[in-house]
């Protein structure tokens, strides 16, 4: 028997059993989404992970090793390096920015905070590559170096600037001797070459004098196709060079010639004969130099007393003597040292070293 009462009540049954039904729909499609979701930000975060260890690995820089190089090695530069100069079209081979004969005086106060005003494109460590082109070369400029620092003051002011003009990728590397032991300047070098190939994959070696300042930008510091004598016009020496077979101040070497005459001599103590031995090794691994003109290498030298603990060496003629027997077992192959530490400057890389001292 059936009435009115009897179907408002299944009317109202079949619209709870349908409420009931919707609802249990949506709590599954949330309980879904949910999971998801869920599902989704555990993998970004895994992946998360993994990408900072990936990063972690790329910036990590090399380990200061505290005796000879690897010289066969090679160094990834860092991203911020390599990304910035990826998209460039190459620098021309000649600069366009040169301003060729300067003046070089050497009776100003020089100010460093002043110097990195004036070069705020320079980063810490001496680091610096142009914005508007990819450079040609990757010059680390070498510096041997103890107790001069107002000579390094004006290096570093007349240079940057040059440097700079001739748009090259480039760090400033100064190797200082620590202690009172007699002065290494050819073991600096050396050392200089494996801690500058320890940060970034330089394929060109300047090796400078602190008080050589260069007077016309058009000589460049960049490496030939032979080993190449740059300060060939000093004011000391009447802007004549000595002889032909000088070598002495500033030079530079690709990585291959430096390899090839097995670096510098290590075991020159004192002043004199580390650059003729350089100049021998040059000519018996069947290498020749090559030079500026004597108007565009012109250079200025600072007047100074010579430093205490690097006296004339008394044995110096006698090893240039002995060059072609000891090139082969005396250079990068058997170089030791200990750093000491590495402070990254504005304007240039200090690395104090422990060299030693003579063998008797």
């Amino acid at each position: 028997m059936s009435g009115p009462g009897q179907s408002c009540l299944q009317r109202v049954s079949i619209a709870m059993v349908f409420i009931c039904a919707l609802h249990l729909v949506v709590v599954l499609l949330y309980y879904f989404n949910t999971f998801q979701a869920m599902k989704t930000f555990i993998q970004a975060q895994q992946q998360h992970k993994a990408g900072d260890k990936r990063v972690k690995v790329t910036w990590e820089l090399p380990a200061i090793v505290t005796s000879g190089p690897d010289t066969n090695s090679t160094t990834t530069p860092p991203p911020e390096i390599r990304d910035r100069s990826a998209d460039l079209p190459p620098c021309p081979e000649t600069p366009p920015h040169l301003v060729g004969a300067q003046p070089v005086e050497f009776s100003h106060h020089i100010d460093l905070n002043e110097v990195k005003r004036q070069n705020p494109e320079v980063r810490d460590g001496g680091r610096y590559m142009p914005k508007e082109c990819k450079a040609l070369q990757k010059v680390a400029l070498i510096i041997p170096f103890r107790k001069r620092e107002e000579h390094l003051k004006y290096w570093l002011y007349y240079l940057h600037p040059n440097l700079q003009r001739q748009q090259l990728d480039y760090g400033v590397y100064v190797i200082e001797q620590s202690g009172e032991t007699m002065f290494n300047r050819a073991k600096l070098m050396n050392i200089g070459y494996a801690e500058a190939l320890k940060e970034y994959d330089y394929d060109c070696f300047i090796f400078s004098d602190v008080d050589l300042i260069p007077m016309d930008d058009r000589n460049i510091y960049k490496c030939y196709s032979q080993p190449r004598h740059l300060s060939v016009s000093i004011d000391k020496f009447g802007f004549r060079l000595p002889y032909n077979q000088c070598f002495g101040g500033v030079s530079s070497f690709s990585k291959e010639q430096f390899q090839k005459i097995n670096g510098f001599p290590n075991n020159y103590w004192g002043w004199g004969g580390e650059d003729d031995d350089l100049y021998n090794r040059i000519t018996f691994r069947g290498m020749s130099l090559s030079r500026p003109d004597v108007v565009i290498g012109r250079y200025r030298m600072i007047v100074h007393e010579r430093d205490q603990k690097n006296d004339p060496n008394p044995e110096r003629f006698d090893r240039i003597g002995r060059t072609k027997l000891t090139m082969d077992s005396d250079g990068l192959n058997s170089l030791t040292y200990k750093v000491i530490e590495v402070q990254k400057q504005p304007l240039y890389t200090k690395v104090i070293v422990d060299v030693g001292s003579p063998s008797r």
